[in-house]
This record gives C-alpha cells, sequence and structure tokens, in this order.
C-alpha cells in the first residue's frame, strides 16, 4: 500500500491503469524517498508502453518499459539536491539529471552507481 502515491500517477498515458505495472520494489523506495524529502513529489513519467515511449524520444531500451524507473518533476537546485540525496539514501543507484526533472531507475540490467545528466 502505497502512503504518497495512487498508481494512476505511474500510467503511461496511452493506457489507463498501466500504472499497476510498476515494479513494487521502487514504489515503496519512491514512498520512502516522499517521506524523507518530506515535500510533494510530482511523477512526470512512470510506466511507459512501447508506442508512448517512442512518442516522447525514449531510448529502445529504456527501463521505463519495464516498469523500473520514474522522471520526477525537479527545478531548483536546492530541491535536486535533497532529491538526489534522498534517492541515494534509500538505495538508487541510477539517478539521471534533466533541467526540469530528475530520473531514477532499478534497472539490474544496467550499469549501477551511475549518476548522468540529459
Amino acid at each position: 500500500m502505497l502512503r504518497y502515491f495512487n498508481y494512476s500517477e505511474f500510467d503511461s498515458p496511452d493506457v489507463q491503469g498501466s500504472g499497476q505495472l510498476m515494479d513494487k520494489t521502487l514504489l515503496e523506495m519512491l514512498d520512502e524517498v516522499r517521506d524523507k524529502f518530506d515535500k510533494p513529489i510530482h511523477i512526470t513519467s512512470g510506466f511507459r508502453t512501447p508506442a508512448h515511449n517512442e512518442a516522447v524520444g525514449g531510448k529502445e531500451n529504456s527501463s521505463h518499459l519495464k516498469g523500473l524507473a520514474v522522471d520526477i518533476a525537479c527545478n531548483k537546485s536546492q530541491d535536486r539536491f535533497d532529491l538526489i540525496n534522498c534517492l541515494l539514501d534509500v538505495g538508487f543507484s541510477r539517478i539521471g539529471v534533466g533541467n526540469t526533472f530528475i530520473h531514477a531507475d532499478i534497472d539490474q540490467d544496467k550499469t549501477q552507481g551511475v549518476i548522468w545528466i540529459y
């Protein structure tokens, strides 16, 4: 049971209910991040269907396709710092930093211990 999120927040825009396909471990970790961050977290991308992933220019092997990744809206440098610390604290080891969002995933098929920029 999630404390801070609804599954619909993770839906691919083209398939209602697809947020249910998100990895449960990732969602539990994200709930813990939200608790530590102590501010609302807005998910801009969770689960993606292949069609939606292509439409937004996602990578062919995107972790969003497996329900193993989220993008979180983040525009302020202090929030970015705090959010990354919270993500690291709960065990995320794959983080991407964009101008307006932070990507976090738990895809074990990919290199761990990385932070990249978009």
